[in-house]
């Protein structure tokens, strides 16, 4: 027999956003000396200090923006937040597996909104 949990909500965040969680745990349980950090949880916790490169406020306010194209939706914006691709090679591989591709112009739009935080 096999148990299913439900799934009540979904929200994408960034790593930063993921960051911001996950500092609060931490603290949560380094103040109960009862309490260790599982595997997993010090494993994310390495990730997102390694990778999150702004805080969660700029992360948000940058897919925010992203969204705000036409052709970028709340899941592309989010890669495209925690990536931070520098140039339209690196902004297309974010693209590699949706059904469509952004032209010349459009990837310029989202490298200078990226430039602007990054």
């Amino acid at each position: 027999m096999t148990i299913f949990k439900e799934k009540v909500d979904e929200e994408y965040v960034t790593v930063s956003e993921a960051k911001e969680v996950l500092v609060d745990i931490e603290a949560e349980r380094a103040e109960d000396e009862d309490r260790d950090l599982r595997y997993e949880l010090a494993r994310a916790i390495e990730h997102v200090n390694r990778f999150a490169r702004l805080d969660a406020d700029e992360s948000r306010e940058l897919v925010e923006e992203l969204t705000e194209l036409e052709q970028i939706d709340v899941p592309t914006a989010v890669k495209i937040a925690d990536l931070l691709p520098e140039d339209r090679t690196e902004l297309r591989s974010v693209f590699a597996q949706e059904r469509y591709s952004l032209d010349g112009d459009e990837l310029d739009d989202v490298l200078d909104i990226v430039a602007k935080y990054a």
